[in-house]
């Protein structure tokens, strides 16, 4: 179903993120401990890699604000990489020996950054993400796709039952996706839409992107 920007659409918010944020660590808190190391859902990951990716993405959408003349054609150019071949390209890592109680610390603290940023940051600011340059609420709204779709793989592995609130999941959805899937309750719809679960009648898409150009 195409979204058009419509003036009265509801806001995604710096509230929205960090509530999203809390309550991934709060379900994560319940994990036992030897599985972090099991992979998260389908991804090719484990558990930790995945969580530390997690805080990775909040760390650089909150830098990427930081500026005060955001970049528009590339990433603010911190050094990413991994720890091993094939596992994911990072600025953040946890330190292995504060644990799993160390390693929601440093999701809780990137997501805490992001937060501060979208709060602070005059909505006419622009920066640059790969799918095209946003503003604030874009990126608050980034942030929480990342952190319900990779608790959803997260919760996956760890054995955990995660249902986000449908409110969030529809402001995200409005906002950064243009054909939301017509019918479909909003957490069942963000996962479709992110390559994650299949519909009735509509199989999962091959690939997927949002758009994050400000709406107005």
């Amino acid at each position: 179903m195409q979204r058009s920007a419509g003036a009265q659409r509801p806001r995604v918010t710096a509230d929205d993120l960090d509530r999203a944020v809390q309550l991934a660590v709060a379900v994560l808190r319940d994990a036992p401990e030897p599985a972090w190391d099991g992979k998260a859902g389908t991804l090719e990951w484990t558990c930790w890699e995945t969580a530390e990716h997690l805080a990775d993405d909040l760390f650089a959408y909150a830098v990427q604000l930081g500026p005060r003349t955001p970049p528009l054609d590339r990433e603010v150019p911190f050094v990413y990489e991994s720890r091993r071949p094939g596992g994911p390209a990072n600025s953040v890592h946890a330190n292995p020996s504060a644990g799993p109680d160390g390693l929601l610390q440093v999701l809780e603290a990137s997501g805490a950054l992001l937060v501060a940023m979208v709060r602070t940051t005059a909505s006419d600011v622009r920066a640059h993400h790969v799918f095209g340059a946003s503003d604030p609420e874009g990126f608050a709204a980034m942030g929480i796709v990342e952190t319900l779709v990779h608790t959803h793989d997260l919760a996956e592995g760890l054995g955990l039952g995660w249902e986000p609130p449908a409110g969030i999941c529809s402001r995200v959805l409005t906002r950064l996706f243009r054909d939301m899937p017509a019918g479909a309750a909003p957490w069942p719809a963000l996962l479709w839409s992110t390559g994650r679960a299949d519909l009735p009648g509509r199989p999962r898409p091959a690939g997927w992107r949002w758009y994050g150009a400000p709406l107005g």
